[in-house]
């Protein structure tokens, strides 16, 4: 139960820090608000640093710098992936890989489910499909490009949480503390590359510190949870982050939540229920 709090509000906090950063890249482009978002993410897990603890072993190193590897590679193909479109198709492409991918290597390496359990599970996955699907009325056919490209951000998402997963349980905020700075380097270093096409706007600074911070806490609640309970588990819960988005835009934007959503969050809702009692 302890465990699947702590993905629910990993879940909901990847959910705002993604709503809150796209409001960021309306208004400059994206790396900019990257930009902020990751030295105040930084920020945040060194200030956990004296509460939680660190220990900076070579595991936690290496599979630290593994998730920022691959935190950096998530983040550029789910952009390019939803700029090619239709997002309506992609989006829950990338959700659906993004928590089949850990639940499979949870599997392997001797995680096991209970017979209710293995019927629950599959629910969880319909919901995420289903919480990340726009109006499919009049949308594109998805190019073979595009497919790959969500494939790639879903399998890089995955691989993002696989890897602090499997950092040292005793390692504290170690492994989030590496692999922010590590993503901050390669984003820093793509803006110093490309900063003749960043344009001339300048970045939300608001929007994007709070966008870093609400990652930062996503990050350290998934650390936890799948300290505390089973991969195959919460890596599906924290797969729902679209909900999050979703509701914010209803909320904030008065964007109309599309029927096949409101099923997704209905879904959701049954699921997280359903496994609480597995």
């Amino acid at each position: 139960m302890i465990a699947l709090l702590l993905a629910l509000g990993s879940s909901l906090a990847y959910g705002c820090a993604d709503f809150l950063g796209g409001l960021g890249a309306r208004k400059a482009h994206v790396l900019r608000t990257v930009m902020i978002a990751a030295p105040a993410s930084l920020a945040v897990e060194l200030l956990l640093w004296p509460l939680l603890g660190a220990s900076f072993s070579p595991g936690a190193l290496g599979w630290g710098a593994a998730s920022g590897v691959a935190s950096a590679a998530a983040f550029a193909l789910l952009y390019r992936t939803l700029a090619i479109g239709p997002m309506n198709v992609l989006s829950p492409v990338t959700a659906l890989v993004s928590a089949a991918l850990p639940v499979g290597v949870g599997l392997l390496q001797g995680e096991e489910l209970t017979a209710a359990g293995v019927m629950r599970l599959p629910l969880a996955l319909v919901a995420v499909v289903l919480v990340s699907a726009g109006d499919g009325a009049g949308s594109a056919r998805p190019s073979r490009t595009a497919l790959l490209l969500a494939f790639g951000a879903g399998a890089a998402i995955a691989l993002q949480l696989v890897f602090l997963h499997q950092a040292p349980s005793d390692s504290g905020v170690a492994p989030l503390i590496v692999g922010r700075a590590v993503s901050s380097a390669v984003t820093l270093a793509a803006a110093g590359l490309m900063r003749r096409r960043l344009g001339p706007e300048r970045p939300a600074y608001a929007l994007s510190a709070t966008a870093g911070v609400l990652d930062s806490v996503a990050n350290l609640l998934f650390l936890l949870a799948a300290r505390s309970g089973d991969l195959t588990v919460v890596a599906v819960i924290t797969a729902l982050y679209p909900a999050g988005t979703v509701l914010l835009a209803r909320g904030v934007l008065a964007e109309r939540i599309h029927r096949a959503q409101l099923t997704g969050l209905g879904t959701a809702a049954v699921a997280v229920s359903l496994l609480a009692l597995t």
